[in-house]
């Protein structure tokens, strides 16, 4: 897959899902709900302030009559009654409208009603970067601040799970470091290394890992020749491995912001994928993220979708 309008490829192939979305009173998330329901990709569930949907939908012209709606104006029942539609089998995926990331978190991540699976949470963004030969996923730049050896190990698997609902059979994670050797002061490169070695040893499955690489020879070829690294992911990752959340966030905003790459993401690790956006982001960039959580379901995994 080179861009992210393929994503619509592979959705279209699959039966509609049904997204329960938190707090739908919002335009862009409005707008990308239509343009997936009106294609036939999914069923949307619109809980929230009943009045301000149907006025926003008016104001941009577009017709929600036909979908679900469950009038709720407090935002932390929002969450709840999102993660309850997913309880009751009547939703596959979570969308997070206008509310705090953390409500929505917290309704899923109760124990007693929550969607836990036993797995760690963590976000995963697809991004479609000129120049670069097919769409690259970076992990994790959202949840986890800054992940243990453990954690990491939990987080590419969460990765290689999103790649395999892509098509990418056995993908290639690169371990981002500042460097490509291995340096005692710099713990990033020593966990890069233990966990090139675990995937060696079939600790990790289903993918190629090798770290620590720096950016700069993880995706471009001929600079990892330069530095006489030989390596089946370098220069061809199709995951990215960031450290931790503070060097994530720099990447995937220079990729957005100065490379102009178009994005999306989801959360992953819970029962349902869930498509967890800024408000701030476009109603594309919502739009993408509910085809990428679309294309999790019925990858016969109960992690990250209903299975087939």
């Amino acid at each position: 897959m080179r861009h992210l309008a393929d994503l619509e490829q592979l959705v279209s192939q699959k039966p509609p899902g049904r997204i329960a979305v938190a707090a739908a009173h919002e335009e862009n998330v409005l707008r990308s709900v239509h343009a997936v329901y009106s294609k036939g990709y999914a069923s949307p569930i619109l809980i929230g302030d009943k009045e301000k949907i149907f006025s926003c939908a008016d104001a941009l012209e577009l017709d929600v009559s036909k979908m679900g709606i469950i009038k709720e104006t407090d935002a932390v029942r929002c969450a709840e009654i999102a993660v309850n539609l997913v309880q009751s089998a009547e939703a596959d995926a979570i969308m997070k409208g206008q509310l705090q990331t953390a409500d929505l978190l917290k309704a899923v991540l109760s124990r007693d009603k929550g969607l836990r699976t036993g797995g760690l949470l963590s976000h995963i963004g697809l991004y479609d970067v000129a120049g670069y030969n097919k769409l690259l996923l970076v992990t994790d730049a959202g949840i986890n601040i800054d992940p243990n050896l453990q954690q990491k190990v939990d987080i590419i698997r969460n990765a290689v799970k999103v790649a395999g609902a892509l098509g990418i059979q056995l993908p290639k994670v690169a371990v981002l470091a500042a460097i490509e050797t291995v340096n005692p002061a710099m713990p990033s490169t020593l966990d890069a290394a233990a966990l090139a070695k675990m995937a060696d040893r079939g600790q990790i499955k289903d993918c190629l890992v090798d770290g620590p690489l720096a950016m700069d020879n993880a995706i471009n070829l001929e600079a990892a020749k330069q530095k006489n690294i030989i390596s089946p992911v370098a220069g061809d990752a199709d995951i990215l491995l960031v450290p931790d959340i503070e060097a994530g966030n720099i990447l995937v905003k220079a990729l957005t912001f100065i490379s102009k790459a178009r994005s999306c993401g989801t959360i992953t690790g819970a029962r349902v994928p869930l498509i967890v956006t800024s408000r701030a982001e476009s109603s594309e960039a919502k739009y993408f993220s509910i085809l990428l959580a679309l294309t999790m379901l019925g990858h016969n995994d109960p992690e990250i979708g209903r299975e087939s």
